[in-house]
C-alpha cells in the first residue's frame, strides 16, 4: 500500500513539477532558497498527501501547498520583497540585447503583493475564477475584480518600458 501510494505521488509530481518550479520563481530570487524551497515543497506534499481527497485535481492541490510552503518559508526566513523599481523592467539590456519578453512579465509579476502574484499566475496558468477563488479563499466575484486590477497594473508597468 506504501509502495503504492509513494509512486502515485512520485507520478502526479513529475506531470506537475513546473508549477513548484513557477511558484518558487515568483517569490525567491536565490538559487540557494529555491533549491531549499523545492525540498520542503515535495515534503509538505508528501507529507499531506494521505489526505488529498481528490475533491480537486491534484494540480490545484500542488499549487496551494507550494504557495502556502513559499509563503510560510518567507515569513520564516524574511526574504527581501522585490521593490517597485521599473529600471527592472528594462527589456533591452545595456549591450542591446532584448531580453525575453516573459522575463519582463515575470519581474513585473514579482512587484505585485503576495496574493495579487498568486492571482495572476493562477489565471496565466489557465485556471478559472472559480478555481483559483478556491486556492486562495477569496470570492469568485473579488477575484474577477483582482484579475482586473492586477492586468491594468501589469500593463501599466510593462507599457514604461
Amino acid at each position: 500500500m506504501a509502495q503504492h501510494l509513494e509512486k502515485e505521488f512520485t507520478e502526479q509530481i513529475d506531470q506537475n513539477r513546473g508549477i513548484i518550479y513557477k511558484v518558487i520563481r515568483l517569490y525567491v530570487n536565490h538559487e540557494d532558497d529555491e533549491k531549499d524551497l523545492f525540498q520542503e515543497i515535495l515534503f509538505q506534499a508528501w507529507k499531506s498527501y494521505p489526505r488529498f481527497q481528490g475533491r480537486s485535481k491534484f494540480s490545484t492541490w500542488l499549487y496551494r501547498v507550494a504557495l502556502n510552503t513559499v509563503l510560510t518559508f518567507k515569513r520564516r526566513v524574511k526574504l527581501v520583497e522585490p521593490h517597485d523599481d521599473l529600471n527592472q523592467l528594462n527589456v533591452v539590456s545595456t549591450d542591446g540585447n532584448r531580453k525575453d519578453e516573459s522575463e519582463a512579465l515575470y519581474t513585473a509579476i514579482r512587484m505585485l503583493n503576495e496574493i495579487d502574484r498568486m492571482i495572476v499566475t493562477l489565471h496565466l496558468d489557465g485556471y478559472e475564477n472559480e478555481e483559483i477563488a478556491d486556492i486562495t479563499g477569496i470570492s469568485k466575484n473579488n477575484t474577477a475584480v483582482k484579475l482586473h486590477r492586477i492586468k491594468e497594473t501589469l500593463t501599466k508597468k510593462l507599457n514604461t518600458i
